[in-house]
Protein backbone atom coordinates (compact mmCIF):
# COMPACT_ATOMS: atom_id res chain seq x y z
CA UNK A 1 0.00 0.00 0.00
CA UNK A 2 0.99 3.05 -1.19
CA UNK A 3 -0.65 5.44 1.03
CA UNK A 4 -0.12 5.78 5.30
CA UNK A 5 -1.83 7.65 7.38
CA UNK A 6 -0.25 8.52 11.09
CA UNK A 7 -1.63 6.55 14.02
CA UNK A 8 -2.72 9.27 16.01
CA UNK A 9 -5.64 8.31 17.87
CA UNK A 10 -8.69 11.34 16.75
CA UNK A 11 -11.73 12.36 19.42
CA UNK A 12 -14.78 10.69 18.48
CA UNK A 13 -17.86 13.07 19.51
CA UNK A 14 -20.61 10.22 18.82
CA UNK A 15 -19.18 6.99 20.34
CA UNK A 16 -19.55 7.58 23.49
CA UNK A 17 -23.10 8.15 23.66
CA UNK A 18 -23.38 5.25 21.42
CA UNK A 19 -21.73 3.22 23.91
CA UNK A 20 -23.50 4.57 26.98
CA UNK A 21 -27.21 3.26 24.96
CA UNK A 22 -25.36 -0.34 24.67
CA UNK A 23 -24.67 -0.30 27.81
CA UNK A 24 -28.22 0.58 29.01
CA UNK A 25 -29.40 -2.29 27.69
CA UNK A 26 -29.21 -5.58 29.64
CA UNK A 27 -27.63 -8.92 27.41
CA UNK A 28 -26.66 -6.86 24.35
CA UNK A 29 -25.87 -8.18 21.29
CA UNK A 30 -23.89 -6.26 18.57
CA UNK A 31 -23.34 -6.24 15.24
CA UNK A 32 -19.96 -5.23 13.42
CA UNK A 33 -19.87 -4.75 9.90
CA UNK A 34 -15.94 -3.97 9.47
CA UNK A 35 -13.07 -6.94 9.71
CA UNK A 36 -11.93 -8.32 12.85
CA UNK A 37 -10.25 -6.07 14.87
CA UNK A 38 -8.90 -7.33 17.80
CA UNK A 39 -8.79 -4.41 19.98
CA UNK A 40 -12.21 -3.92 19.24
CA UNK A 41 -13.66 -6.87 20.21
CA UNK A 42 -11.65 -7.02 23.60
CA UNK A 43 -12.65 -3.51 24.07
CA UNK A 44 -16.66 -3.95 23.48
CA UNK A 45 -16.39 -7.25 25.30
CA UNK A 46 -15.28 -5.67 28.26
CA UNK A 47 -16.48 -2.51 28.36
CA UNK A 48 -19.94 -3.71 26.93
CA UNK A 49 -20.12 -7.43 28.45
CA UNK A 50 -22.02 -8.14 25.14
CA UNK A 51 -22.31 -10.84 22.38
CA UNK A 52 -20.67 -9.76 19.00
CA UNK A 53 -21.53 -10.63 15.80
CA UNK A 54 -18.84 -9.66 12.99
CA UNK A 55 -19.89 -9.12 9.91
CA UNK A 56 -17.05 -8.30 7.64
CA UNK A 57 -18.93 -6.72 4.36
CA UNK A 58 -15.71 -5.32 2.92
CA UNK A 59 -14.53 -8.89 2.40
CA UNK A 60 -17.97 -9.39 0.80
CA UNK A 61 -17.47 -6.24 -1.16
CA UNK A 62 -14.33 -7.48 -2.12
CA UNK A 63 -15.18 -10.97 -3.37
CA UNK A 64 -18.09 -9.04 -5.62
CA UNK A 65 -15.74 -6.48 -7.33
CA UNK A 66 -13.52 -9.41 -7.78
CA UNK A 67 -16.27 -11.78 -9.83
CA UNK A 68 -17.52 -8.67 -11.11
CA UNK A 69 -20.87 -9.31 -9.83
CA UNK A 70 -21.38 -6.11 -7.91
CA UNK A 71 -24.81 -5.75 -9.79
CA UNK A 72 -25.57 -8.96 -7.62
CA UNK A 73 -24.49 -6.84 -4.18
CA UNK A 74 -28.29 -5.71 -3.20
CA UNK A 75 -29.44 -9.41 -3.26
CA UNK A 76 -26.78 -10.80 -1.69
CA UNK A 77 -27.24 -8.36 0.91
CA UNK A 78 -30.73 -9.35 1.51
CA UNK A 79 -30.15 -12.73 2.28
CA UNK A 80 -26.65 -11.81 3.81
CA UNK A 81 -27.73 -11.56 7.95
CA UNK A 82 -29.41 -15.13 9.19
CA UNK A 83 -30.39 -12.93 12.56
CA UNK A 84 -34.06 -12.09 13.19
CA UNK A 85 -36.32 -9.65 13.29
CA UNK A 86 -35.61 -7.56 15.90
CA UNK A 87 -32.55 -9.64 17.50
CA UNK A 88 -29.88 -7.01 18.16
CA UNK A 89 -29.08 -3.65 20.29
CA UNK A 90 -26.65 -1.95 18.26
CA UNK A 91 -24.92 -1.89 14.84
CA UNK A 92 -21.47 -0.61 14.08
CA UNK A 93 -21.71 0.32 10.64
CA UNK A 94 -17.91 2.69 10.32
CA UNK A 95 -18.34 4.05 6.61
CA UNK A 96 -18.94 0.85 4.54
CA UNK A 97 -22.00 2.89 3.23
CA UNK A 98 -19.25 5.00 1.20
CA UNK A 99 -18.51 2.13 -0.67
CA UNK A 100 -22.00 1.13 -1.67
CA UNK A 101 -24.19 1.79 -4.98
CA UNK A 102 -27.64 3.19 -3.65
CA UNK A 103 -29.24 -0.43 -4.61
CA UNK A 104 -26.49 -1.79 -1.98
CA UNK A 105 -26.89 0.57 0.25
CA UNK A 106 -30.76 0.91 0.34
CA UNK A 107 -31.02 -3.05 1.01
CA UNK A 108 -28.32 -2.62 3.87
CA UNK A 109 -29.78 0.02 5.57
CA UNK A 110 -33.16 -2.15 5.75
CA UNK A 111 -31.46 -5.19 6.41
CA UNK A 112 -29.98 -3.21 9.48
CA UNK A 113 -32.84 -1.59 10.54
CA UNK A 114 -34.98 -4.77 10.74
CA UNK A 115 -32.38 -6.48 13.23
CA UNK A 116 -32.34 -3.36 15.84
CA UNK A 117 -34.75 -4.27 18.55
CA UNK A 118 -36.96 -0.90 19.56
CA UNK A 119 -34.39 1.23 21.14
CA UNK A 120 -31.39 -0.13 19.47
CA UNK A 121 -28.32 2.47 17.72
CA UNK A 122 -26.70 2.28 14.50
CA UNK A 123 -23.20 4.23 14.49
CA UNK A 124 -22.25 5.06 10.65
CA UNK A 125 -18.96 7.52 9.45
CA UNK A 126 -19.62 8.97 6.33
CA UNK A 127 -16.93 10.60 4.02
CA UNK A 128 -17.22 13.95 2.76
CA UNK A 129 -14.92 13.78 -0.40
CA UNK A 130 -12.43 11.24 -1.56
CA UNK A 131 -10.47 8.54 -0.21
CA UNK A 132 -6.57 8.87 -0.24
CA UNK A 133 -6.53 6.19 -3.04
CA UNK A 134 -9.30 4.77 -4.95
CA UNK A 135 -9.06 1.04 -3.92
CA UNK A 136 -8.38 1.91 0.15
CA UNK A 137 -10.55 0.73 2.86
CA UNK A 138 -10.58 2.13 6.85
CA UNK A 139 -10.25 -0.32 9.73
CA UNK A 140 -11.33 1.40 12.70
CA UNK A 141 -9.83 0.54 15.95
CA UNK A 142 -11.30 2.17 18.98
CA UNK A 143 -9.10 3.36 21.36
CA UNK A 144 -11.82 4.20 24.31
CA UNK A 145 -14.62 6.06 24.38
CA UNK A 146 -13.68 9.02 23.12
CA UNK A 147 -10.76 8.32 20.33
CA UNK A 148 -10.57 5.60 17.34
CA UNK A 149 -8.07 4.88 14.94
CA UNK A 150 -8.19 5.11 11.06
CA UNK A 151 -5.77 2.65 9.41
CA UNK A 152 -6.22 2.07 5.91
CA UNK A 153 -5.55 -1.07 4.01
CA UNK A 154 -5.94 -2.21 0.19
CA UNK A 155 -9.43 -2.98 -0.71
CA UNK A 156 -10.71 -3.98 -4.12
CA UNK A 157 -13.68 -0.80 -4.36
CA UNK A 158 -13.10 2.96 -3.67
CA UNK A 159 -15.75 5.02 -2.38
CA UNK A 160 -18.93 4.75 -4.57
CA UNK A 161 -20.51 8.36 -3.79
CA UNK A 162 -20.62 11.14 -1.56
CA UNK A 163 -23.51 10.93 0.44
CA UNK A 164 -25.48 14.17 1.80
CA UNK A 165 -27.02 14.31 4.97
CA UNK A 166 -30.37 14.04 3.37
CA UNK A 167 -28.82 10.90 1.63
CA UNK A 168 -28.03 9.34 5.10
CA UNK A 169 -31.78 10.22 6.60
CA UNK A 170 -33.89 8.77 3.72
CA UNK A 171 -31.51 5.26 3.93
CA UNK A 172 -32.26 5.24 7.31
CA UNK A 173 -36.27 6.44 7.47
CA UNK A 174 -37.18 4.22 9.56
CA UNK A 175 -34.99 5.41 12.36
CA UNK A 176 -34.31 8.10 14.84
CA UNK A 177 -31.77 10.52 13.74
CA UNK A 178 -29.85 11.06 17.78
CA UNK A 179 -26.84 13.04 16.84
CA UNK A 180 -24.68 13.92 13.81
CA UNK A 181 -21.04 15.81 13.93
CA UNK A 182 -18.56 16.85 11.30
CA UNK A 183 -14.94 16.12 12.57
CA UNK A 184 -11.54 17.60 11.24
CA UNK A 185 -10.96 14.87 9.60
CA UNK A 186 -13.47 15.01 7.10
CA UNK A 187 -15.96 12.25 8.57
CA UNK A 188 -19.22 12.77 9.51
CA UNK A 189 -20.29 10.82 12.83
CA UNK A 190 -23.59 9.80 12.94
CA UNK A 191 -25.99 8.32 15.66
CA UNK A 192 -29.35 6.51 15.35
CA UNK A 193 -32.22 4.96 17.37
CA UNK A 194 -35.10 2.60 16.11
CA UNK A 195 -38.27 4.12 18.09
CA UNK A 196 -39.40 2.75 21.01
CA UNK A 197 -42.40 0.25 20.61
Amino acid sequence: MSWSAPEAAEPSKILAEFLSLVCARRAAELVDLGPVVGANVAFLGERLACKIHVEDLYADLDRHAREHALDRLPRFLQRRFPLRDASVDAVLGWDVFDYLAPAAATVLAAELTRLLRPGGALLGFFGVGAGPEPHTYTRYVIEDEAHLRRRPYDGACGRARVLQNRDITTLFAGLELRGAVLLRSGVREVLFQKPAA
